[in-house]
């Protein structure tokens, strides 16, 4: 197996809702190399993380959830979200960042209602995948836990103001369809999930 690079520094340079850092690290062959990344977590939390994966070891709690509800008339809750990032509209399934203290169930139940209106019909039914996945590994060390729900209508959403979320059900037999009629952008998550039920 190659010899790791050694993390020697790392700097925060910008803080807020997003942090951004500089990560130094030696190189195997002994030289430096500086590497810009962020992360939803403040200076020590983000540190403890990269200490314990180089160990290793797992580190923190998800930081979010993916919620794929299901309904009884086989349908998938789908979203269509305005990304400021993008500068567009974005197909994702529902999903949220988990409170402190949240469990992953309690996570995906609240966000499920306050995005779309629908909630859990057995929260005994509740999967998750076993590990959380990091969304953009060569970006952040953002996790997010992918949890599959039984979901039925419940009543309104309850979005942020700033929260520009469309709400659609989505046929599991239309999803093929769907992925190869789409213009709109997608995220790498709905995808690989779209395509696991057009299989």
């Amino acid at each position: 197996m190659p010899q790791n690079p050694k993390l020697v520094k790392i700097e925060q340079i910008a803080t807020g809702w997003v942090n951004k850092y500089v990560l130094t690290y030696e190189m195997p062959d002994g030289r430096p190399h500086c590497y810009e990344c962020a992360s939803r977590k403040a200076l020590e939390e983000f540190r403890a993380g990269l200490e314990a994966r180089g160990e290793g070891r797992t580190a923190n709690a998800p930081d979010a959830v993916c919620i794929v509800a299901r309904t009884p008339r086989d349908t998938l809750v789908m979203i269509r979200e305005f990304r400021y990032p993008l500068n567009s509209w974005c197909i994702a399934f529902p999903a949220g960042l988990v409170d402190p203290g949240e469990d992953i169930v309690t996570c995906a139940c609240r966000e499920l209602e306050e995005e779309t209106g629908y909630s859990v019909a057995n929260r005994e039914s509740v999967r998750a995948l076993p590990q959380a996945g990091f969304s953009s590994t060569g970006l952040t060390d953002e996790t997010v836990q992918v949890v599959f729900v039984e979901a039925e209508q419940a009543g309104d959403a309850h979005t942020e103001p700033n929260e520009l979320i469309e709400v659609f059900e989505l046929a599991v037999t239309d999803v093929a369809e769907f992925l190869r009629t789409n213009t709109t952008p997608i995220g790498t998550r709905a995808q690989l999930i779209l395509e696991s039920f057009a299989r």
